[in-house]
């Protein structure tokens, strides 16, 4: 039997994002959820999933809104009104061959996020990885902070498979492709054979949209249209008939 495992990341980003996100565990096919422990919505979309059995994640961020730790502290990584650097200014410096991401300053900030979730949650992550942004030093960061707490650490690659416990993960994640179609990408991820040490991996980010997510992302429609897939009974009746399991990272 084929297996997929199908991330939500982004929860606490907006109380829009946490409804979306909360819909498509409840009714939906999604069972891994990305955490955002800086936000100030966190605690809304971890109530609204408040005693349903989810696998929770650090979805580290440090592109998107205020860092828990003072600002003067990581400099690098905030702008002058005390808000992290946007994730255009990591996609420009990366050109420019530049990671301007001081090591030292972006483990505060890991660290800061991590014993925030522990105290939100109540337990460690069950895996530990990054808001995408174009820093070397940052992944390096949460490598670091993964290993001092024992943490089962996701790195991310589009181009080659990743090792996550004994499981070698193929990730998809297309939500940011041109005439994206979740229920296409989503089949399309299922339907591979990686053999008995692999599983499909497909990173979605479901979520309604309100005022902060329209002023803060470039990633807006196919976060409805990902909340629609991951309900939808065609879904879950081709999942089913297609032998295809739905597996969490403890699962792995």
């Amino acid at each position: 039997m084929k297996r997929i495992l199908i991330r939500a990341d982004d929860l606490g980003y907006s109380e829009g994002i946490n409804y979306g996100i909360a819909k498509s565990v409840k009714d939906g096919i999604i069972r891994s959820v990305g955490v955002m422990t800086n936000m100030p919505a966190v605690q809304h979309g971890l109530d609204l999933l408040h005693g349903i059995e989810v696998c929770y994640g650090q979805h580290t961020n440090i592109c998107v809104g205020k860092p828990l730790t003072a600002p003067e502290l990581i400099p690098s990584i905030v702008q002058e009104n005390g808000e992290f650097q946007p994730s255009k200014a990591y996609r420009a410096a990366e050109k420019e061959g530049n990671d301007f991401v001081v090591l030292d300053e972006v483990i505060l900030e890991i660290e800061a996020q991590y014993q925030r979730f522990v105290e939100l949650v109540g337990q460690q992550p069950h895996y530990f990885e990054g808001h995408a942004v174009a820093s070397k030093n940052f992944f390096k960061g949460l490598e670091i902070v993964a290993k001092r707490h024992g943490l089962p650490y996701l790195p991310f690659s589009l181009d080659k498979p990743v090792r996550f416990q004994n499981t070698m993960l193929y990730i998809s994640m297309d939500s940011m492709t041109p005439d994206y179609v979740p229920f296409t990408s989503l089949k399309q991820a299922a339907m591979k054979d990686y053999g008995e040490d692999g599983c499909a991996m497909f990173v979605c980010h479901p979520g309604y949209l309100d005022a902060y997510i329209l002023e803060t992302s470039s990633l807006t429609t196919p976060r409805v249209l990902e909340v629609e897939m991951a309900c939808r009974e065609e879904t879950k009746r081709w999942l089913a008939d297609n032998q295809v399991a739905v597996v969490n990272y403890d699962e792995l």
